[in-house]
């Protein structure tokens, strides 16, 4: 596959087959994402997989607990537009996918972000050239319970940066519409 048609077969997946991706094909990828460039050479990124439904969902319900909260405490927060759908008990923030990666790396670290970012990026692409899907999900860094953090094995001093869903899609959306490149100034 060229790199062009990569980047157009790359789409956030919210519906999955029930298969599951094996560890050996996730850790292939993960070797993968471990090429992202990093400042400095720091290569801050952790990885934690999920593969088991069961806290799949205690992780769901964690998110969807913390947000709503989060809401209640500031009803101008960003994710208000989204409540009645955390509100419904059968809504998985996870969209049922069979697999979910954390990307994670220790919270003092000056470009964490940025770094991670790119480690998900690669991921993302490295799933999708193996017909695999994915998804960013946000609502996935809202783990505050020490309970699963501990499960999870999150250090304290760790945060989440990029909670990424995986599976075999049931079908891959058309990419939306994009904008062209908004070129402020050429300079030659």
């Amino acid at each position: 596959m060229k790199f062009n048609e990569l980047l157009e077969k790359r789409r956030s997946v919210r519906k999955y087959q029930e298969a599951s991706v094996s560890i050996e094909v996730i850790q292939e990828i993960l070797n993968e994402s471990t090429l992202a460039p990093n400042a400095g050479n720091e290569q801050p990124w952790k990885f934690i997989i999920v593969n088991n439904k069961a806290m799949l969902k205690k992780i769901s319900d964690e998110g969807k607990k913390n947000i709503l909260a989060r809401i209640a405490a500031n009803p101008n927060d960003y994710a208000k537009k989204y409540q009645s759908m955390l509100q419904n008990e059968s809504f998985n923030v996870f969209y049922n996918a069979p697999c979910l990666v954390l990307i994670l790396g220790f919270s003092h670290l000056k470009n964490l972000y940025v770094d991670c970012a790119l480690a998900a990026s690669y991921f993302m692409m490295g799933a999708a050239s193996r017909g695999l899907g994915t998804c960013w999900v946000n609502f996935g860094t809202e783990i505050h319970d020490p309970k699963i953090r501990n499960e999870l094995s999150i250090p304290d001093n760790c945060t989440i940066v990029a909670p990424i869903i995986l599976g075999y899609p049931e079908k891959i959306p058309t990419a939306p519409k994009r904008k062209k490149a908004e070129v402020l100034k050429i300079i030659i």
